[in-house]
């Protein structure tokens, strides 16, 4: 499989696997059972402690995406509750159980595991430190499909730090991008305050962010061969459809 046929076949997958388990209930359980509030103080802590206790301006910043009423409420509702790098290990617990729940009994988790973390190894992780910090999260040997939802994870985290630089790279701001890609009523839901639609040129924009997304995951997937990477797209997509 060539390079970019094997990014179009998983990049969606992966992404819209990890928003799942964002987004169960059952993940926001274990946040409650944690000590957390509901809201997004789990997530936030959790899924951005591992940067460290970081002012609530940098891991905005960082993540990009989300708007920075989210992004503060959530981080300063969880600090109280745990230390960030004990918010991002229990965070990582949430990611193990829920992979064990929904990664199918059948698929060949240890093969996709030895491939997935071929791609985390090559990565490079320069201005990228989201990411950074998710891979140097210790997975666990003895639990496979928990590991393997942690590399999906930490693969998805990767591919959302290359587009938010990619978005800015093509002049769009995180907020303009989040209208572009999922609408007006949606950005808002996700933290920006009174989101805009945009001009026509928004469009074209976000599709060339996309192309240059693509292009800065290229050398990961290089160092697969054309076996290995039919082999991961065909993983990918036994792993998370259900």
């Amino acid at each position: 499989m060539e390079i970019s046929q094997c990014i179009a076949a998983v990049a969606r997958p992966l992404h819209d696997f990890g928003d799942e388990f964002m987004s169960d209930g059952a993940t926001a359980d274990l946040g409650l059972r944690a000590g957390f509030a509901p809201g997004r103080g789990f997530y936030c802590r959790g899924r951005f402690g591992v940067l460290g206790e970081a002012p609530v301006a940098v891991v905005q910043a960082v993540q990009g995406f989300l708007g920075p009423r989210l992004v503060t409420t959530g981080w300063l509702a969880g600090r109280p509750v745990m230390p960030a790098a004990e918010a991002a290990a229990c965070y990582a617990r949430a990611v193990h159980a829920w992979g064990r729940t929904h990664i199918p009994a059948d698929v060949d988790v240890e093969h996709f595991n030895h491939l997935a973390q071929r791609l985390i190894e090559a990565a490079d992780a320069d201005a990228l430190p989201l990411f950074a910090g998710w891979r140097a999260q210790a997975c666990p040997d003895d639990d496979p499909a928990g590991a393997a939802m942690q590399r999906i994870h930490v693969l998805r985290e990767h591919r959302g730090a290359c587009h938010l630089v990619a978005v800015r790279r093509c002049g769009l701001s995180a907020a303009e991008a989040m209208v572009v890609n999922l609408g007006v009523e949606q950005a808002a839901h996700y933290g920006w305050p009174d989101p805009r639609p945009l001009d026509a040129t928004g469009i074209p924009r976000r599709q060339r962010a996309e192309r240059i997304t693509d292009e800065m995951q290229m050398p990961l997937y290089a160092r697969l061969t054309d076996r290995e990477r039919t082999d991961f797209a065909r993983l990918v997509e036994a792993l998370t459809t259900p």
